[in-house]
């Protein structure tokens, strides 16, 4: 089956992860991750709403009402998996013994500093678990449209919405581009190959380094 935008961006995320690495996937295309692990690692998944050891999606009609992710879509329990209170998952977050956390994003700086709980026009109750996981996650990886609906880049200067983490992203995988956040600023890693690198930039409200290594992502 040919794979859309949002998996094909995925499965570049899945990419990143180390055998036994403790990941957390954040609500939105991060999800998807579970569904492209490479067969020869063994990682772990956690979720914020309590589970330990999420496996793919389950096959449609095979869906068990009580495992659902943070936000609220069925999963799977892989052979050990556990689940268990909040007060036990935010201490596996808070305790900095998650090696990678995959984060959706609204916008984020060319410093790594994250905004992604305040949705303008719309009414939220809080940022929920995303200001814990970005700080204390070992690696923090933003998997993200790479504008929103209206075209507006989601990759600034600075933020003008406020803030989840400061200077919290490590790499930013968008549908046009993968950035590496350095000291010196975005570092241009990889294309998607229906992109130029002048898109990239005009689609980006912040100064980018292309690096003298880019590579193309196939599919993308």
């Amino acid at each position: 089956m040919e794979l859309g935008k949002r998996e094909i961006m995925a499965k570049r995320a899945a990419e990143e992860l180390h055998h036994g690495d403790i990941v957390n996937l954040g609500i939105g295309i991060p999800t998807l991750v579970a569904n492209f692990i490479p067969d020869n690692i063994r990682i772990v998944i956690h979720s914020e709403n309590g589970f330990l050891g999420i496996g793919s999606s389950p096959i449609l009609g095979e869906e068990d009402p009580d495992l659902v992710n943070a936000g609220g879509f069925p999963v799977t329990l892989i052979p050990g998996g556990s689940y268990f209170d909040s007060l036990l998952s935010f201490s596996i977050v808070r305790g900095g013994h998650l090696d990678i956390t995959i984060l959706g994003a609204l916008e984020v700086s060319e410093e790594g500093d994250l905004a992604n709980w305040i949705v303008p026009g719309k009414l939220v109750p809080g940022m929920g678990g995303g200001m814990d996981l970005a700080e204390k996650a070992k690696r923090t990886i933003v998997l993200t449209t790479h504008t929103d609906k209206k075209g507006k880049p989601k990759i600034v200067k600075k933020c003008s919405l406020p803030l989840t983490a400061q200077r919290c992203v490590d790499l930013i995988i968008t549908d046009m581009a993968v950035l590496k956040v350095e000291k010196e600023g975005l570092i241009l890693k990889e294309i998607a190959e229906s992109s130029t690198v002048e898109e990239v930039i005009q689609a980006t409200d912040a100064r980018i380094i292309v690096s003298s290594d880019l590579k193309v992502i196939k599919g993308l």
